[in-house]
């Protein structure tokens, strides 16, 4: 019941994520300095949803005279969508947030990723384009359009938790930022 409970769970923040959106609000970032993650990727997010939409009607056309199975697939498709949409909402409701008050960065992505890292456990921290990442003990790549643009090494590893539970400790973070020098120059001052 773990599995289910977890992908339960996951739908309702994307939702909720939707919500939000449209509210104009975000979620966690009270107290501290946001930074977006969004921008790269909000046209390719919109694609996806065109292209679901463009399903939809299509096999609108093509089931009309299967009654039951039109009314299926039209639900399946319209969920499709709103999921796609509540997707691209929850990385601009869940942004990265520098809290220097609270001693912490939180790294984020979608509704998937929500990584707390001490600000005293960073050991350096760099603005660094990277556009492949092979996977690697110790180190969580946070891509947003298969990219990254910072860096951040710790001095000892902070507790990952994947989509599923399971604990992976890592001592290199990289993630993407739409202002990646701003955050790490935010970085550089909260750290001192």
């Amino acid at each position: 019941m773990r599995i289910p409970w977890l992908l339960v769970r996951h739908e309702v923040r994307v939702l909720v994520s939707l919500v939000l959106w449209v509210a104009r609000r975000t979620h966690g970032a009270r107290g501290g300095q946001a930074f977006g993650y969004a921008r790269g990727q909000g046209a390719m997010m919109f694609g996806f949803a065109f292209v679901c939409l463009i399903e939809t009607v299509a096999l609108s056309v093509l089931l009309r005279d299967w009654p039951t199975a039109h009314a299926v697939f039209l639900f399946l498709d319209v969920y499709s969508v709103v999921f796609v949409i509540g997707l691209h909402a929850s990385s601009v409701v869940r942004p990265h947030v520098l809290d220097p008050v609270g001693g912490e960065l939180r790294i984020r992505r979608y509704v998937h990723v929500d990584l707390r890292v001490p600000l005293e456990r960073i050991a350096s921290v760099r603005r660094e384009l990277r556009m492949t990442h092979e996977p690697a003990d110790g180190e969580l790549n946070v891509e947003v359009g298969s990219q990254t643009t910072v860096t951040v090494e710790l001095t000892e590893p902070v507790t990952h938790l994947t989509f599923f539970g399971r604990r992976r400790p890592v001592r290199v973070v990289r993630f993407h930022a739409d202002d990646a020098d701003g955050l790490v120059r935010a970085l550089g001052r909260a750290r001192v």
